[in-house]
């Protein structure tokens, strides 16, 4: 199951470190988000702001947001800058 950003747990890195402590992301709307991400940010320092946005936006997924591919993306760095340029152009032009 993807999280909220698109990525599958396995391509992220953090379960693989050990160092997950939700055993899964989530999408946005799922009951456990809110709990998921808090201990997310208790264990990285700082919240997936993904996770965050998706939850206060109610969106299941970031793809399914208007506002996909935003800043919060280019922020985080999962995805390359060209990547979600070439997103972006393809929405735009979609």
């Amino acid at each position: 199951m993807p999280a909220t950003c698109g990525l599958a747990c396995e391509v992220c890195g953090f379960p693989d470190k050990g160092l997950c402590p939700i055993d899964r992301c989530v999408a946005g709307t799922d009951p456990q988000a809110s709990k998921k991400l808090e201990k997310l940010t208790a264990a990285k320092g700082h919240p997936c702001l993904t996770l965050e946005c998706a939850i206060k936006k109610e969106q299941d997924y970031c793809f399914q947001c208007e506002e996909f591919p935003c800043a919060i993306h280019y922020q985080q760095g999962i995805y390359s800058k060209e990547h979600l340029n070439i997103i972006k152009s393809i929405l735009q032009n979609w």
